[in-house]
């Protein structure tokens, strides 16, 4: 269920620990490397990286790594995702084995800043490419979740009708998805069912001439997902309690949900959702009661993480490099980017 970096060593006995970069450019663009003959895999397609050698932090071997393969030096990356996957041994059509069964763990990072044009220092082709539209192939195997993740916004917005006028909250969407909103989640709680889905069938129609996601908040459904295909939304984001209810996800649309402890995350990567939103982060007025996490207790919380995470409570678009340095995909913010 992963995209697999260059990976040639074994740091224990069929078990792989890899430092993966996604060079990305501002566009939105990620370098893909071809693995070539003479390397196990080769001709398939995978993110460069490789080994974290012994006495090597993760962080240290994605530098040392992209210099050796591609001769860039990195100037800032972000911390991403980690997700483990297991490799059946691979052999040639003559039945001789050409990579051995193992397990990798890859530790990925965001490369947005770097020196020196990348070049396959190991006889390696190089290719941008956009993660959602892929012009070459094969890829290593189980790379969706990562590509998809990769084409997840930056920004998570979630409605605060209750605090604005109708005509104003429609302006101010107007004005983010003109500025390049790309996700909203519709959470309204106050509304009837009645009022809510005719809200969320007017922010859906809006958002539609932008090709922004919209996900309808689980409470505010009663229990009937099959409003989210009714209403044409993208998707579902369960609060923590009906993520916590559910038995296997929603295999039709998109799904995230809520989450505030260690045993929702994790359930939340058993069952394989798209994403999560951890919370509260920072002080704030929806639940003024909760105990902020900080950020060392959200970093904590998502260490080797495998789903996308955004930061909730108290943000602001200010905050979102601080957030993606301790681990977030990106910010979801209720007022900030209302008010």
């Amino acid at each position: 269920m992963i995209a697999i970096a260059t990976v040639d060593q074994v740091v224990t006995p069929n078990i792989v620990e890899a430092a993966v970069g996604i060079i990305q450019h501002m566009d939105g663009l990620v370098l893909l490397a071809e693995r070539p003959v003479g390397k196990p895999w080769s001709g398939y397609w995978e993110f460069p990286g490789g080994k974290v050698e012994a006495n090597e932090t993760p962080e240290q071997a994605l530098k040392r790594e992209l210099h050796e393969e591609l001769g860039i030096t990195v100037n800032e990356f972000y911390p991403w995702l980690t997700r483990s996957f297991d490799y059946s041994a691979k052999y040639d059509a003559r039945g001789h084995l050409e990579s051995p069964a193992k397990t990798v763990k890859l530790y990925f990072f965001i490369v947005v800043a770097w020196d020196g044009e990348p070049f396959g220092l190991e006889r390696q082709t190089l290719s941008w490419q956009n993660p959602l539209q892929l012009s070459v192939s094969p890829m290593l195997p189980a790379n969706a979740p990562i590509l998809d993740a990769l084409g997840l916004p930056l920004i998570y917005a979630i409605t605060n009708l209750n605090e604005l006028s109708d005509a104003l909250f429609f302006e101010h969407l107007k004005m983010a998805l003109d500025n390049g909103l790309q996700m909203i989640q519709v959470r309204e709680k106050q509304l009837s069912s009645r009022a809510y889905q005719l809200f969320a069938k007017r922010v859906i129609a809006l958002a539609s001439t932008y090709k922004a996601k919209v996900f309808l908040n689980s409470s505010c459904l009663h229990g009937d997902l099959d409003l989210v295909s009714k209403l044409n939304a993208s998707g579902v984001h369960l609060t923590s309690e009906d993520l916590m209810r559910l038995k296997c996800r929603p295999d039709n649309f998109l799904c995230s949900a809520s989450c505030h402890s260690k045993e929702q995350l994790d359930y939340a990567k058993k069952l394989g959702l798209d994403f999560i939103v951890l919370s509260p982060v920072m002080s704030t007025l929806s639940h003024p009661n909760a105990i902020p996490l900080g950020w060392d207790g959200f970093t904590e919380l998502i260490k080797d993480y495998a789903l996308p995470v955004y930061a909730l409570g108290g943000m602001k678009a200010s905050n979102l490099h601080e957030a993606r340095l301790h681990g977030a995909h990106g910010i979801a913010m209720q007022r900030g980017l209302w008010i």
